[in-house]
């Protein structure tokens, strides 16, 4: 097992890494939590993990809630369904929320504690790869709107988070690939080191090899943790995690969260980026066609789907949490490594690459 930690003061917290932690989850996690336990799962993992989870955590008073699979069920009304349950059974401000599932499950589950009575402890017990590699750590929560993907929320910290990489066994083979475009976000942002050891390694995550899944799944959460240390509420470097997820979060809100899995859209939404940081200037065009070759060997998606237009696209990049002063800041790229934030972006150049990525005239 591996322990990393995430600086934040008081509000700092460890992060589990290892195979077979479920079992082990009550001596990890002693001391973060409280009496009352609320369980909040969905109808996929449920099946598989919740009762193994409650067998470890024998001695709370263990409450579980399930909801829907899938990202249009990270709603405001889903939301309301948990508080509803909680208020029910009574749970106090001294309760404990377990989330266990993926980003949509963790998302949901940590606006629900940093709401719930105003505020009481979570912990993250993630089971995708795109979860424990991202959306676990760090604090985000939020539900989705109709007009827009993660637009309501909170910054609220977890108390820890526990990533057996061994529930990633039963993830099938497209929900891995997704996952491992946050992986390969790391290595483009800043991690050069590891983008090369991507190239020689991801087809031996896809294999399940179990050494190079947690090598993996440790480096992208210290990549993590240590940029989210400088700037847990994204008023600054924080930002450069966002690479790929202005394109991304557009094309999910404009598929109505329907086709595209969350990590597919980020990786088209990277080799957007990667596209967009060679128009501006920034990226060297090998650069740009190593970010797509990796995603390509990753299993992933690099052109836009067939059932988005430009116009469509646009419209709802124009609402993106990043609009600052009515300018959209974008992550781009100056080198595999080296990310930046920028608002220096005409929208010719925006557009180009845009029209590039449509599907009768994408080349990537």
């Amino acid at each position: 097992m591996k322990a990393l930690h995430v600086d934040l003061a008081e509000r700092s917290y460890p992060i589990y890494i290892g195979k077979g932690l479920l079992a082990d989850c009550q001596r990890l996690l002693a001391d973060k939590l409280n009496t009352q336990v609320m369980i909040i799962s969905n109808t996929t993992i449920a099946p598989l993990y919740l009762d193994q989870l409650k067998q470890a955590l024998s001695g709370y008073h263990l409450h579980s809630f399930i909801i829907a699979d899938g990202e249009k069920y990270k709603t405001v009304d889903t939301y309301t369904d948990i508080i509803t349950e909680l208020l029910h059974r009574r749970l106090h401000r001294q309760c404990t929320l377990i989330a266990l599932g993926g980003g949509v499950v963790g998302d949901i589950s940590g606006f629900v504690a940093a709401t719930y009575q105003r505020g009481v402890g979570y912990i993250q017990v993630p089971t995708t790869l795109l979860a424990q590699v991202d959306s676990s750590v760090g604090g985000k929560t939020a539900v989705n709107h109709a007009l827009g993907k993660n637009m309501i929320g909170a910054f609220y910290q977890p108390q820890a988070v526990l990533a057996d990489i061994g529930v990633l066994d039963t993830l099938p083979g497209r929900e891995f690939n997704a996952g491992l475009a946050e992986v390969i976000k790391y290595g483009c942002i800043n991690d050069a080191d590891f983008f090369a050891w991507l190239m020689d390694n991801v087809a031996a995550m896809q294999q399940g090899e179990p050494e190079a899944i947690a090598v993996a799944v440790e480096r992208s959460c210290r990549n993590k943790a240590e940029v989210v240390a400088q700037d847990e509420t994204e008023r600054g470097v924080r930002a450069i995690l966002n690479l790929g997820h202005t394109f991304g979060h557009a094309i999910e809100t404009a598929q109505a969260y329907q086709d595209c899995l969350h990590g597919e859209a980020v990786a088209i939404g990277m080799a957007m980026a990667a596209d967009l940081s060679v128009r501006v200037g920034r990226l060297a065009e090998a650069d740009k066609e190593r970010i797509h070759q990796l995603l390509r060997l990753a299993g992933l998606p690099v052109q836009l789907p067939c059932n988005v237009t430009a116009a469509t696209l646009g419209s709802h990049m124009a609402m993106d949490k990043k609009v600052k002063d009515g300018r959209l800041n974008l992550v781009l790229l100056d080198a595999i490594g080296h990310a930046v934030v920028t608002a220096d972006v005409a929208e010719s150049q925006l557009m180009a690459t845009i029209n590039a990525f449509m599907p009768s005239r994408a080349s990537a």
